[in-house]
């Protein structure tokens, strides 16, 4: 099946793209297109921060019944739901998953203050993924020094996270369920999973023979699409990321390309 990403690459100069899918029990590829490219992933790095709290969890280092509060300065709106709520503290396990639904900035910000981001870069290395990272905190608008993306990755790293997750093999059986948990609850279908037609609401467990979870990034010169989709019998990674220049009126066919990347996933699903 062509997709079209060397052609998304030819009619937009500029614009780079690192895609990968893998069945992750026969280890077939559905589809490659430079995954060693590294690209800038926006919200996509917040997964290496869940890892790390949950790894700390399994530690023994931390509850998720720990309670936060959030700060005013760790308040960013746009992204999440957490600055529109009354409530200023919440368990360590709702930040969390405020974080896996609606990517949530607050959420992020505060959580990153009490994990420490120097911990969730020493730890995203000692995973191995020496191309991936979550670079800062969520910051608007961006100050002289800080960096200027959120996060960064290229798809081969984000697969192989994606992979480990599923097959529980950095975290306990639990905290591997609940970090699949959370990222089920993503309300954001709008990329490659848009080709499932699932409830953006209530996705997680089999719809129409269609089990996904996912983590997306979204700035106005990116697009990210990170997650594991299944049926009944197989279970496929994938990770397709988009950059493009500022300016470029590239969102449109990149968007549709992604669609084409579902619909290729989708296809492999079917019996």
């Amino acid at each position: 099946m062509n997709i079209g990403f060397a052609e998304l690459e030819r009619d937009f100069p500029g614009l780079s793209l690192s895609a990968l899918a893998v069945d992750i029990d026969s280890g077939l590829e559905v589809f490659r297109h430079h995954p060693e490219r590294v690209l800038d992933t926006a919200s996509v790095g917040k997964i290496f921060l869940l890892h790390r709290l949950l790894t700390e969890t399994d530690r023994g280092e931390r509850s998720l019944e720990d309670r936060v509060t959030r700060r005013p300065v760790e308040q960013i709106d746009n992204s999440g739901i957490w600055y529109l709520l009354q409530q200023e503290s919440l368990t360590l396990y709702d930040v969390a998953a405020l974080i896996g639904a609606t990517s949530d900035n607050a959420a992020t910000n505060t959580l990153c203050r009490v994990i420490g981001l120097d911990e969730v870069h020493a730890h995203t290395r000692a995973l191995g993924y020496a191309q991936s990272g979550l670079d800062d905190i969520v910051r608007w608008p961006l100050p002289p020094g800080a960096p200027r993306t959120l996060s960064h990755a290229n798809a081969e790293e984000l697969v192989r996270f994606v992979r480990r997750t599923a097959d529980g093999d950095d975290l306990s059986a639990a905290s591997s369920d609940t970090m699949q948990r959370w990222l089920g609850a993503g309300m954001d279908l709008s990329m490659v999973a848009s080709a499932f037609g699932l409830d953006p609401l209530a996705h997680y467990y089999f719809d129409r023979d269609v089990w996904l979870w996912n983590k997306t990034g979204t700035i106005s010169t990116v697009r990210a699409d990170v997650g594991l989709v299944m049926s009944p019998a197989r279970r496929l990674a994938y990770a397709v990321l988009i950059n493009w220049e500022r300016g470029a009126p590239a969102r449109d066919r990149a968007l549709d390309v992604m669609r084409q990347a579902g619909v290729a996933l989708r296809a492999e699903l079917e019996p």
